[in-house]
């Protein structure tokens, strides 16, 4: 009975240790990135060993079209620059919607997809989402929110191996992720919930009938963008 019990202490000593090093990693790197542009994700990991193909460049902010900032931000999370990390509303909203009987639906802000791109793993989840909400507070408490979104668009999925908003510019129009046009923007906001199923160009029937819709929001959004502006 006691080698039992002096072997679950030292299981639960060293499950223990092996949390605290995560937790040290990941406030490391949250401090790193702050200034330095993460090299890759879990995700390119998994998908460079699926497939093979990896299509990625880094670009600052102000080389990304104010389209696509808008877009995404429209698609995304429209109050971006109001909450701080989590939108307690939208959250509210899913809760509620839950309770009628309407389904879960995902209240994920960008600083919880840009959380969840950097340090976990794809796919649902309570412990995944319980990780998230944490990380996601660290990122805005210690990243301004133009580097958070800068951070975000550089890494997030656009296609089977595309990563970031340059290369899916490029992958899906031709053209730089400066040079996309309000429609091209639509079109690259309206597949980030399913990027390797849904085409932005040419857009299937469900991406096409989002487009209008992501435009219109796109034409309201500069009201609520004050917090990218550089100081």
């Amino acid at each position: 009975m006691n080698r039992i019990a002096s072997a679950f202490r030292a299981l639960v000593r060293l499950v223990l240790r092996a949390v605290l090093v995560v937790l040290l990693l990941w406030a490391g790197l949250i401090v790193l990135y702050r200034w330095i542009d993460p090299p890759l994700t879990p995700l390119m990991v998994v998908r460079l060993f699926e497939h093979g193909r990896w299509s990625r460049t880094a670009v600052p902010l102000e080389r990304v079209s104010p389209h696509l900032v808008r877009a995404v931000l429209a698609a995304e999370d429209a109050r971006f620059c109001q909450h701080h990390g989590i939108d307690v509303e939208a959250v509210g909203d899913a809760v509620g919607e839950w309770r009628r009987g309407q389904g879960l639906r995902g209240a994920s802000t960008i600083s919880m997809q840009a959380a969840r791109n950097l340090f976990l793993w794809q796919g649902g989840g309570f412990v995944r989402k319980a990780l998230e909400a944490p990380l996601a507070l660290t990122l805005d408490a210690v990243w301004p929110k133009r580097r958070t979104l800068e951070i975000y668009l550089g890494v997030a999925e656009w296609g089977e191996g595309v990563y970031g908003a340059e290369a899916a510019a490029r992958r899906h129009f031709g053209v730089s992720a400066a040079a996309l046009s309000p429609h091209q923007a639509a079109a690259l906001a309206a597949i980030l919930p399913s990027p390797r199923k849904w085409k932005a160009n040419p857009p299937g029937d469900y991406v096409a009938s989002r487009i209008p819709t992501l435009l219109a929001r796109m034409e309201d959004m500069g009201a609520y963008m004050g917090c990218l502006k550089r100081g």
